[in-house]
């Protein structure tokens, strides 16, 4: 490979980096099972492709561009110092151009090929991730945790919506569940970086209002799943086989949670682990025992 090749090589690399390939993955993942739920399992190729296209890059530019909202905290946090522009290899003016871009393809893609409503929800969460969270509150306030929960949230909704046409009860189920455990989940990965915020200077929870709290929260808000994870069920969107999984899973969750909230210890990287299961079994007992 000749040397010109290897730098367009590591710059491509380093804009992939900064799309988050890892987040976006997990948002596709979403949305396609709620388009399978949304079409009650009779998925439409064309439409799955392009929704999939618009929402990937939207999820993409709303990374990109968050990366260079955070360009000067990221370089004080060992979590983040890594990053392509705390690093210099990629400059901030170029980033922005490439997010500001992809949200534009993104929102050209949904409104030509999938829907206004659509094209709506994932606007809707680009803004929510780069302005409300991102720009807005995330240096302000702890709450910037709940609001950009929105953005989490959306993208089953956008793929129900894709494939259904509508807003119902089942889409408004999967934002709920979503939403309530976004909190919990980030919470406890914000305990074990709570020096890195801390010095970087983002009121996360625990910096804001110590450990006890955090933990007190994450325990009001994994209890709060337990009924919200059911509610697919008293729906008619799924059946028995998933509820018995959700009564067993919310189980094991809230259990691990007290056991973390009354322990000494101030982390817990195996309630966080957990609790990315927890939301993978659910939604994958969701597309197994859906009610066609």
């Amino acid at each position: 490979m000749s040397e010109k090749a290897l730098i367009y090589q590591n710059v491509l690399r380093e804009y992939l980096v900064l799309t988050k390939p890892g987040i976006v993955s997990l948002v596709l993942i979403t949305t396609l099972g709620g388009m399978y739920l949304g079409s009650r399992g009779d998925l439409n190729p064309n439409l799955v492709f392009w929704t999939l296209m618009g929402t990937g890059l939207a999820a993409a530019g709303s990374a990109v561009l968050n990366m260079v909202i955070d360009k000067d905290i990221d370089k004080l946090m060992v979590r983040t110092a890594e990053r392509p522009i705390p690093r210099g290899t990629v400059n901030p003016f170029k980033a922005l151009i490439f997010g500001v871009v992809l949200q534009i393809l993104s929102l050209a893609i949904m409104i030509s090929f999938v829907g206004f409503l659509p094209a709506f929800l994932v606007a809707l969460a680009s803004f929510s991730y780069v302005v409300l969270y991102s720009l807005l509150l995330k240096r302000r306030s702890p709450l910037a945790t709940e609001i950009g929960g929105i953005s989490g949230a959306l993208p089953p909704v956008i793929g129900y919506v894709a494939s259904s046409g509508a807003v119902d009860v089942n889409a408004i189920a999967l934002f709920l569940l979503m939403f309530m455990w976004q909190p919990p989940h980030f919470w406890v990965l914000a305990l074990k970086y709570r020096e890195d915020y801390k010095k970087a200077g983002i009121p996360t929870l625990p910096v804001v209002r110590g450990i006890f709290i955090t933990k007190l929260k994450t325990l009001v808000y994994t209890a709060s799943l337990f009924p919200i994870s059911l509610i697919p069920y008293f729906t008619g969107m799924v059946g028995e086989i998933y509820f018995i999984t959700a009564l067993i899973m919310n189980v094991l969750y809230l259990g691990l949670t007290l056991k973390f909230f009354f322990s000494k210890k101030e982390e817990s990287m195996k309630l966080f682990f957990f609790s990315i299961i927890y939301l993978a079994i659910l939604f994958g007992m969701m597309i197994v025992d859906m009610v066609k």
